[in-house]
This record gives C-alpha cells, sequence and structure tokens, in this order.
C-alpha cells in the first residue's frame, strides 16, 4: 500500500520506504541501492541491469526489491531506471554519499558545489560533486555521486548548480 502523500502529492513519504532499507549493520558494509519505485507498473530495466542479480520482481507490475546482501552498490541500476527512481546510498566511509541520476545540461563537474534537493525540489544543504558517470548514445542519463551530510543522506534526491557555475554548450549527449 502507497501513502497518501504519494496518492495526493506523487512524493514518496519515509512510510512508503519501509522495507527497502537494510539493516544498519549492513549500511555500514558498502554502499547499496534504495527503489523508490513504489507504486505496480509495467517496468523491469533495473533488473536487467544489475550485474550482480540483486535486483528481483514478483513479475513485471511488482515493485523492484534489492536484495542486500547481493548489492555491491556499482549503481548500474541508477543509470537505467526510466523513471528515476533508484539511488545508491554510501554511509559505509568517512563520507556519505549518495548517487542519483541526473538529465539535465550543463552536467556538474567533479568538485563543484551544489544544493542538494529533496524529494519536493526544496534547497536542504549543499553537496559537493565527488564523481561523474556521463550519460552515453544509448542512454543519456548521468549519474552523479554528491558528498551530503550524514543526516541527510536519505532525503537528498536531486541536485541544482547555481546559476553561476552554469557553463554554456556543457554536458553530454541526451
Amino acid at each position: 500500500m502507497v501513502s497518501q502523500k504519494l496518492l495526493r502529492e506523487g512524493v514518496v513519504a519515509e512510510e512508503d520506504l519501509v522495507g527497502r532499507i537494510p539493516s544498519e549493520e549492513r549500511m555500514r558494509q558498502r554502499g547499496f541501492a534504495v527503489t523508490e519505485c513504489i507504486q505496480e507498473i509495467p517496468c523491469n530495466p533495473c533488473v536487467a541491469a544489475c550485474p550482480f542479480h540483486a535486483i528481483s520482481m514478483k513479475d513485471l507490475n511488482a515493485p523492484p526489491v534489492v536484495d542486500f546482501d547481493l548489492c555491491t552498490g556499482c549503481g548500474n541500476c541508477v543509470r537505467y531506471c526510466p523513471g528515476l527512481a533508484i539511488f545508491i546510498i554510501d554511509v559505509s566511509k568517512e563520507e556519505a554519499t549518495v548517487t542519483l541520476p541526473y538529465e539535465f545540461l550543463p552536467v556538474p563537474e567533479v568538485g563543484d558545489r551544489v544544493s542538494g534537493l529533496d524529494r519536493e525540489g526544496r534547497e536542504i544543504c549543499t553537496a559537493v560533486v565527488k564523481k561523474v558517470m556521463p550519460g552515453d548514445k544509448y542512454n543519456g542519463t548521468s549519474t552523479i555521486t554528491v558528498a551530503v551530510p550524514r543526516d541527510l543522506v536519505m532525503e537528498v534526491r536531486n541536485i541544482k548548480m547555481p546559476e553561476g557555475q552554469r557553463k554554456a554548450g556543457g554536458g553530454g549527449p541526451l
């Protein structure tokens, strides 16, 4: 069952994520995928994209389920989710990071300071870009890894570049 917030506003609520987040012990081991694909829709690219077979679905319409024992946090699923609803969370290191899908131009560069946005698009922190995997000619979705405050790692779901940081003609193909 999905939350009323998701039904009314289209925004995933904390209650929608119950069972989609690993134990605290597992979180400390390595990065992991969080699927925020809550509704039952016919979609499964994440299943095929996972080289470790860590994502499964009961059927084509079922929400994806991550086996946290198999998930390495590689991020391949993030890039191939057409709903932009999968994120890699890593709190196993000194710096907490979120890897997220990004389909805007220009694509930020490593070291850029950006605003971390929550699920409703509100600016909630300053984040630093740590890794950029540009989209390719088959899939224009880039993946961006940003360092965020540890207490916001489960809240940051997009980024916004400051106006002065935008570079004309930057970024890869979309």
